[in-house]
């Protein structure tokens, strides 16, 4: 569990300032009686990608084009502020690093004899079905 009142480590190479954090609460909706009408427990996470001063230019370039500019994440499950807090900033961390991950690249492959064999049994019994359900005028049917 984290803290989500310090700077948010995201792996060992990056830390996002605090500063940079931008916390906004409201009433989380939904049923929950004169506690849940009363309490502002909703949490958004707001973080400025683009403006953020910890990113190299190709760690920012990253998570423009998988996250935006600009990184909101929302929590509301909780009844608690303090563990909708939590649970958006561990979200924000986890996103972070998740598009950060450099993503494999695919090698183009070709389609086994094998599955082209089935594919083609699969065509032709298909076919075979479709063929037998037609009318035939001499067979006597309709």
């Amino acid at each position: 569990m984290s803290d989500p009142t310090g700077d948010l480590q995201v792996s060992s190479h990056l830390v996002i300032p605090a500063a940079e954090l931008e916390w906004r609460f409201s009433g989380s909706g939904g049923p929950g009686g004169q506690h849940a009408n009363t309490a502002n427990t909703r949490v958004e996470l707001v973080w400025d990608v683009a403006g953020s001063a910890v990113l190299s230019a190709s760690d920012r370039d990253r998570l423009v084009a998988a996250l935006g500019e600009v990184v909101r994440v929302v929590s509301d499950d909780e009844r608690s502020q303090w563990r909708n807090r939590v649970a958006a900033y561990d979200r924000l961390a986890d996103d972070v690093r998740t598009a950060l991950r450099p993503r494999k690249k695919r090698r183009a492959t070709r389609p086994s004899r094998g599955s082209k064999e089935r594919r083609l049994k699969a065509k032709k019994q298909r076919s075979d079905k479709k063929k037998s359900r037609r009318w035939k005028p001499d067979a006597g049917r309709w």
